[in-house]
């Protein structure tokens, strides 16, 4: 086996966070669904002798992910950045021909243990469709987290 092959360390996921148009958002204690997949478009024909032969080739788009989030819960909902996206996407909904209005870009950023990024993943026309808060017990000793789902149109991993 060539040395090539392992000649640089595993980026290990400990440090990431969310940007959103260029902003850090929030700093992530998890994330999910960073599926970059393309569409299968399957065919079916009759080949020699008769015999049914099944064509598969690449479809004409790529699939978008939903992406999870999990993070500690904000101490003030109503300052932070993603509570407030989330509330105007609810509560004020999004208008027609109008598309830059609700939906965001942004980025899930990982960092070595050095504070240096090794990995970007950037998500086009995302807005967030749930935010559910973990259950709460007075025999608890962790901190409350939160899992917030973002829906996009794009996902490319860039670094």
């Amino acid at each position: 086996m060539p040395n090539d092959l392992i000649s640089h360390d595993p980026i290990i996921s400990q440090n990431f966070c969310l940007e959103i148009d260029g902003d850090v958002v929030s700093f992530l204690s998890g994330v999910s669904g960073l599926d970059i997949e393309v569409e299968v478009a399957t065919t079916q024909q009759v080949g020699k002798g008769g015999k049914i032969q099944m064509i598969r080739t690449l479809g004409n788009q790529t699939k978008a992910p939903d992406i999870q989030l999990t993070r500690m819960a904000p101490m003030d909902a109503k300052s932070d950045k993603l509570w407030t996206w989330f509330n105007d996407v609810r509560d004020k909904g999004m208008k027609i021909g109008d598309r830059a209005g609700a939906r965001k870009n942004g980025s899930i950023v990982i960092f070595d243990t050095s504070n240096a990024e090794v990995g970007r993943f950037n998500f086009y026309n995302g807005w967030p469709t749930k935010i559910a808060t973990d259950g709460l017990s007075a025999d608890s000793h962790e901190p409350v987290k939160e899992t917030i789902v973002l829906t996009c149109e794009r996902l490319e991993r860039v670094k």
